[in-house]
């Protein structure tokens, strides 16, 4: 089953508790809800806000604030978070910030999918889940080079591991009923869209929570060769 991380960013308040017993996003980059979510959530995924810092231009270089928000919370059992990453960096930059994690297996490092799938691999054998980010040349999610390159990624996956890993698409709620196996997804399209007329956050959520990822790879290329 898939599980769907919705930002927990919503405004007002009263729209937040209609999300009661869901699973939450919270960004470092917009902390409020953070202890909201943990009171009425099932799980709380920690995100390093470095997406938004970089969509902004607002270079990160010092992570230990967000190491420290990260220990406060990691108390309950059903909290992840992600590790930090430079989401333009080269696999040396993002090597690093791994090795200076310092919460193991609370964390989950993230693959970029203009980096090589010999780090995909090793970092799945390294943690219990593995973030993937849209990113470079693969930045359009859905894109044909993007969904080229992602079929590439799991088709490497599928190859070297038994059973489908936990990976984690990150702004990847979207692909819950395409092909990839996805373990969870998240999204910001409650807490940027819940206000509009023909909306509510409930109504939002249970049309999201519905869609579920195939427990397997479904290769359209091996699909292709069996209609030939």
């Amino acid at each position: 089953m898939t599980l769907h991380y919705h930002a927990a960013d919503v405004n007002p308040v009263a729209n937040l508790l209609a999300l009661a017993g869901a699973h939450f996003c919270v960004s470092h980059y917009y902390p409020t809800p953070v202890r909201l979510a943990h009171e009425i959530g099932q799980s709380v995924m920690l995100d390093n806000g470095a997406f938004s810092a970089w969509r902004k231009g607002e270079p990160v270089g010092d992570w230990t604030a967000y190491y420290e928000w990260v220990d406060r919370w990691l108390d309950y059992p059903t909290t992840w978070a992600v590790i930090p990453d430079v989401i333009d960096g080269d696999e040396g930059d993002n090597s690093r910030l791994c090795r200076a994690w310092p919460f193991r297996d609370r964390g989950a490092p993230v693959w970029h999918m203009h980096e090589s799938l010999n780090r995909l691999v090793a970092l799945i054998h390294s943690f219990p889940r593995v973030c993937i980010g849209s990113s470079g040349a693969f930045a359009v999610i859905m894109s044909d080079r993007w969904s080229r390159r992602m079929d590439e990624a799991w088709r490497t996956i599928d190859c070297v591991f038994k059973r489908t890993p936990n990976v984690h698409m990150l702004r990847g709620m979207s692909l819950i009923r395409e092909r990839w196996p996805f373990a969870s997804v998240d999204s910001s399209d409650i807490a940027r869209n819940h206000n509009r007329n023909q909306n509510t956050p409930a109504k939002m959520r249970a049309r999201w929570d519905a869609g579920q990822c195939p427990a397997r790879f479904h290769d359209p290329g091996e699909q292709a060769e069996l209609v030939a």
